[in-house]
């Protein structure tokens, strides 16, 4: 089993930064993919940002592509997801999600999930 954990989200004012950041434990020599999603309220939950722990490869989507910036440790086995110019719309719930495939996230269907973290942005 995997377990993640997220923390860092809160409240940040509309042109602001924030990192959130998920703690990965367990089966860990398992995991090649780690995603960031989020749900907003009453919408679809939308893939966020993706990296390759065996080459370090990202993956965004369309609209957070030149604002976010995923990284990591691997041997800290901690993933962050720097995002920058926040916009109201970036108000969600953000998860973590890890996998042994890339693939799985394009899919939206990641096998191991954390709770979640709260990013409120707002004036």
């Amino acid at each position: 089993q995997v377990q993640l954990v997220e923390s860092g989200g809160g409240l940040v004012q509309p042109g602001g930064s924030l990192t959130v950041s998920c703690a990965v434990s367990g089966r860990t020599q398992d995991i090649y993919a780690i995603g960031w999603f989020r749900q907003a309220p009453g919408k679809e939950r939308e893939g966020v940002s993706c990296i390759s722990t065996i080459d370090g490869t990202t993956y965004y989507g369309d609209s957070v592509k030149g604002r976010f910036t995923i990284s990591g440790d691997n041997a800290k086995n901690t993933w962050n997801l720097q995002m920058n110019s926040l916009k109201p719309e970036d108000t969600a719930v953000y998860y973590c999600a890890a996998d042994m495939a890339v693939a799985s996230w394009f899919l939206g269907d990641m096998t191991y999930w954390g709770k979640g973290t709260l990013v409120t942005v707002s004036p």
